[in-house]
C-alpha cells in the first residue's frame, strides 16, 4: 500500500494563533470565553473545555470576570462597537487575512461601492465581513447562485463593485464565478482572498486525489474548508471525512493500493499523527514497507514536512517603502509585494508601526505566507526577532545573567516584559520590591530582571524584578554603611507611614523620622506633615549597624518657633493672636503655630471684668501686644489693654 500525505495538513496560521492565544490567557491565570467555538475540532474544543473555557453566542453573556477571545473568522463593526460600549474585556484573534477584508469592504462601502461576497452567508466569517459594509452588499455561494442573483437583483452594468471572497471559498468555485463577473460588469474590482493557504491545501488535495484509490480528509464536520476538501476529493476518488482514528474505514482502506491523506486548517497535529501511526499498523501487519512504497518519504518526515507553514524556515532581506496604522510595507527584491500585519512588528501589542520603524529602515524578516494569486508576502519581525532572543533568554537563565526589557501589558497576576523580542511574564510577587507596591506603575517603564524559569516546549520564560532590586538595594545598603554619619543630610523618599512614625527611603535603606521629630508643634499622626510618596530632606540623628536602625531628624532648628519668635516677634510687638483657650485667671492666644501666648485677665479689657468669656471667645483674633517673653520657662505674656485708648476722668466740680 502506497500512502501519499499533503504537506499543507494542519492547522493554518490563523488557527493556531487562536488557540495559542486561548492558552496563552490560560497560562496566565484568566478566565476565558470565546465567541462562538473557537475552532471547528470537537477534540480541541474538549481540551480547552477541561481547562476551563466556556462558549458564548454574544457579548451579552460574557461574564464579568472573563476575558472573551474573538476567534479568527473575525466579527462585524457592531460586536466590536458592543464590546467597548460595555467595556468588555476582550482579544482579538482574528486571522490577518480576514482582516484584510474587513479593511477591504469597509473602504469599498465608504467610497460607496456595492460589495460582492463569495461564500456561505451563514458562516461565521462572512457574517463578519457583512458586517463591515455600510452599503449594498450580496453574498452567493456558488457561480449557479450568483447567476441567479444578477437576473432577479440586476445591478447596474456600469456600476462600481467590489468582489471578495470567504478565506475558505472553493478555488475553482471562485474561477468560476470571475468569468461571470468579468463579463458582465466591467467596473468590478476584484480582490482574490482567498488564503493561500486554503488554495494550496486545495491544490494539493485536487493532485493527490487523482493520483489515489481513495482519500481520507481528517477535521471536524462543523469545518467549512474541511468540507470543501473532501468536495474536491470527491469527484476523483472514494473519499473519507474523519475527525479521529477511531473513524478510519481500514477494512474499506486495505482494498487500496494508493490512498491520500490531507487535512482541515483546524485539525491539530497530534490527530493527524495518530491517523498516520494507524494506517502505518495496517502496512505493518501486511508486511509491507513504508518507506520503500512511499516515494514521499517516512511517516515521520512527512508529518514534520506537513506541519511546517509555508516558507516560515525562509529569511529576507527588506527595506520599508510604506507604513499604516495596520501594515508596513517592505520591498524584499521580489516580484512579490511584501507586508508586515501591526501584530507581526513586534512582541509588545500596544506598539503603533510609525514608533517602530520609519521608510528606508533595512531589516531581516521571516516570511509566514506567500500568495502568488494575489502576489503579496505575508512577512514577520516579531518571530524573527523571537528566535533570535530566545537563545539569549535562555542563556541568561544559566548564567544568572540580568536583561533589561520594556512593561507592555499589566495582566492578572504579573506583567508581561519585551526583552529581545521575547514576552516574559513576570509574577506580581516578583514584579516589585514589597508586596503593596503597584503594578501599573511599571506600565512602559523599563525594567532589569532575571529569568527565574524556562520552559523550552513552550518557549516561555518566567523573570524576576525583584530579584534584580534586592540585589541594587544590598549593594546600596553597604555603600552607605560606608559613608554614614551622624548630622549628614539625604534626601529620601517617604516609604510607608505607621502611627509612630514615617519610613523614609534613603536608597537601598531605610531610616525611620519618629513623630515627635516630624513637626515642632503637636501632631496626631504622622500623614499632617508628610505622605507616602514625598520627597523629603532627613538628617542622621543616630546609627546601630548591628540592628540596622537609623533614626533621622527632619525638623530644622531655624523652623523652633522659639527661633522664629525670637527674630521676628521682639517684646513691644503687636501681632494678631487667635484665642485658642480661657482659663480663671485669663486667655491664652496663639501668635505662630507652635507658640501660644497668656493674656492676663487684668490685661484684656481697660475696665475690671469677672471672666475673660466676658470680652473675649475661643477663635477670636485680636491685636495684642507682647509684653515679656521667656525663653528659658518657654512663655510668652502678651496685653490687649496695652493698645486701648485711656479712658478720660471728668474733673468734679465743687459745689458753691
Amino acid at each position: 500500500m502506497k500512502i501519499m500525505v499533503a504537506r499543507s495538513a494542519g492547522f493554518c496560521f490563523g488557527v493556531n494563533r487562536a488557540v495559542e492565544m486561548v492558552n496563552e490567557l490560560l497560562d496566565q491565570g484568566k478566565k476565558v470565553c470565546t465567541l462562538g467555538p473557537i475552532i471547528h475540532n470537537p477534540q480541541t474544543l474538549e481540551q480547552l473545555a477541561a481547562r476551563g473555557v466556556t462558549i458564548v453566542e454574544s457579548p451579552d453573556f460574557v461574564p464579568a470576570d472573563s476575558t472573551m477571545v474573538i476567534r479568527s473568522h473575525g466579527v462585524s463593526q457592531a460586536v466590536y462597537d458592543s464590546l467597548l460600549e460595555k467595556k468588555t474585556e476582550f482579544a482579538n484573534a482574528t486571522c490577518p487575512f480576514v482582516t484584510k477584508i474587513h479593511n477591504i469592504v469597509s473602504k469599498a462601502s465608504a467610497e460607496g461601492k456595492t460589495v460582492l461576497i463569495a461564500g456561505d452567508s451563514h458562516h461565521p466569517e462572512v457574517e463578519g465581513i457583512r458586517g463591515h459594509c455600510s452599503g449594498n452588499c450580496y453574498v452567493f455561494k456558488n457561480a449557479a447562485e450568483l447567476q441567479n442573483m444578477m437576473d432577479h437583483f440586476p445591478i447596474n452594468r456600469e456600476e462600481s463593485l467590489c468582489v471578495v471572497a470567504q478565506t475558505t471559498f472553493s478555488v475553482s468555485e471562485w474561477e468560476n464565478c470571475l468569468e461571470i463577473i468579468k463579463r458582465v460588469y466591467t467596473n468590478a474590482t476584484i480582490f482574490d482572498t482567498i488564503c493561500n493557504a486554503t488554495a494550496k491545501r486545495q491544490s494539493e488535495a485536487e493532485f493527490l486525489s487523482r493520483q489515489c484509490d481513495a482519500m481520507i480528509v481528517i477535521g471536524g464536520r462543523e469545518s467549512s474548508n474541511t468540507a470543501k476538501l473532501r468536495d474536491v476529493c470527491m469527484k476523483n476518488c472514494t473519499t473519507y471525512l474523519i475527525e479521529t482514528a477511531d473513524e478510519l474505514p481500514l477494512a474499506a482502506l486495505k482494498e487500496s493500493e494508493c490512498i491520500g491523506i490531507t487535512a482541515g486548517a483546524s485539525t491539530p497535529a497530534s490527530i493527524i499523527k495518530e491517523v498516520l501511526d494507524t494506517m502505518s499498523e495496517i502496512n505493518e501487519g501486511a508486511g509491507q514497507n513504508l518507506m520503500e512504497n512511499n516515494a514521499e518519504g517516512n511517516f515521520e518526515e512527512m508529518l514534520e514536512e506537513s506541519l511546517k507553514n509555508l516558507n516560515t524556515d525562509e529569511k529576507v532581506h527588506g527595506v520599508v517603502v510604506g507604513i499604516t496604522p495596520s501594515e508596513v510595507y517592505v520591498d524584499v527584491g521580489r516580484k512579490q509585494a511584501g507586508f508586515i500585519p501591526a501584530a507581526e512588528l513586534s512582541a509588545d501589542p500596544n506598539v503603533r508601526p510609525e514608533d517602530v520603524v520609519k521608510v528606508g529602515d533595512e531589516m531581516d524578516l521571516l516570511i509566514m505566507r506567500t500568495n502568488d494569486q494575489e502576489g503579496t508576502i505575508m512577512l514577520s519581525k516579531k518571530r524573527l526577532d523571537a528566535a533570535k532572543g530566545w537563545e539569549t533568554v535562555t542563556a541568561a537563565e544559566e548564567n544568572e545573567a540580568v536583561l533589561t526589557g520594556v512593561v507592555t501589558e499589566v495582566i492578572k497576576g504579573g506583567v508581561i516584559a519585551v526583552t529581545n523580542g521575547v514576552r516574559i511574564f513576570i509574577p506580581a510577587s516578583q514584579a516589585t520590591a514589597s508586596r503593596g507596591d503597584a503594578l501599573e506603575d511599571l506600565l512602559k517603564k523599563e525594567v532589569n530582571f532575571r529569568i527565574i524559569e524556562v520552559n523550552r516546549g513552550r518557549r516561555r520564560a518566567v523573570g524576576s524584578i525583584r530579584s534584580v532590586l534586592k540585589d541594587a538595594r544590598k549593594a546600596q545598603a553597604e555603600k552607605f554603611w560606608e559613608t554614614a554619619e551622624e548630622g549628614k543630610e539625604y534626601t529620601g523618599v517617604v516609604k510607608s507611614l505607621t502611627a509612630y512614625g514615617a519610613f523614609v527611603d534613603l536608597g537601598g535603606i531605610d531610616g525611620m523620622i519618629h513623630i515627635s521629630e516630624l513637626s515642632w508643634g503637636r501632631i496626631k499622626h504622622p500623614s499632617e506633615v508628610v505622605n507616602v510618596g514625598d520627597t523629603v530632606k532627613v538628617y542622621i540623628k543616630g546609627l546601630d549597624q548591628e540592628k540596622g536602625k537609623i533614626s533621622l531628624g527632619y525638623k530644622r532648628a531655624e523652623d523652633n518657633p522659639w527661633e522664629v519668635l525670637k527674630r521676628d516677634y521682639p517684646v513691644g510687638t503687636v501681632c494678631d493672636a487667635t484665642i485658642v483657650g480661657m482659663t480663671a485667671f485669663g486667655a491664652f492666644a496663639r501668635i505662630i503655630p507652635g507658640i501660644d501666648g497668656l493674656i492676663h485677665i487684668s490685661q484684656i479689657a481697660d475696665h475690671r471684668i469677672e471672666k475673660p468669656q466676658d470680652v473675649l471667645k475661643v477663635n477670636d483674633v485680636v491685636k495684642a501686644k507682647i509684653t515679656e517673653v521667656d525663653f528659658d520657662k518657654k512663655r510668652v505674656s502678651l496685653s490687649i489693654r496695652a493698645l486701648l485708648e485711656p479712658v478720660e476722668q471728668t474733673e468734679e466740680v465743687p459745689a458753691e
